[in-house]
């Protein structure tokens, strides 16, 4: 092998190991809880919260999102809903039981990316994705909207916003 292939493998094997050169990442994951529900086994949205999910959707619809992701319960598709629409994508199913799949699946994409979920599993989704959640999500908190913005070296940008 000569020494010009030699330093070239060693190069490219070296810029591999560099975070967000090696593989796809999102520009940005937005985490969200679902709306205000009703009550009930799988309750739908209060008016309240299909009010909340066309705020998300307003906000969100022009974060270049690539994909949205929901739990398959009626509270966070109903979320995800308007902002699907306004952008035209099919929200995606994941399991809250599987955080550490969802993950991967997300980490694999590029574009800006929303996750749909619930008070219990946000932090945890936060935290995998290497974001600071904050403190807990209280069963009466809905306006709770996380932007992480993943950085070249790896560290991640956790900003709390609101939804109206």
């Amino acid at each position: 092998m000569t020494t010009f292939r030699r330093l070239l493998c060693t190069a490219l094997a070296a810029l591999s190991l560099l975070p967000g050169l090696a593989a796809a990442e999102p520009s940005a994951i937005y985490l969200v809880r679902h709306g205000e529900k009703l009550a009930g086994q799988d309750p739908d949205l209060s008016p309240r919260g299909h009010e909340r999910a066309r705020h998300v959707a307003a906000v969100l619809h022009r974060a270049g999102i690539t994909a949205i992701f929901s739990t398959k319960t009626a509270r966070t598709l109903q979320t995800a809903a308007p902002l699907a629409q306004r952008t035209g994508l099919t929200v995606q199913l994941y399991d809250p039981l599987a955080p550490l799949a969802l993950v991967e699946q997300v980490r694999k994409l590029t574009g800006a990316v929303v996750v749909v979920g619930h008070s219990n599993t946000l932090p945890e989704l936060v935290k995998l994705f290497g974001g600071a959640p904050g403190s807990d999500i209280l069963d009466d908190e809905f306006d709770r909207l996380y932007q992480l913005l993943p950085a070249p070296n790896g560290q991640v940008k956790t900003i709390l916003l609101g939804t109206p």
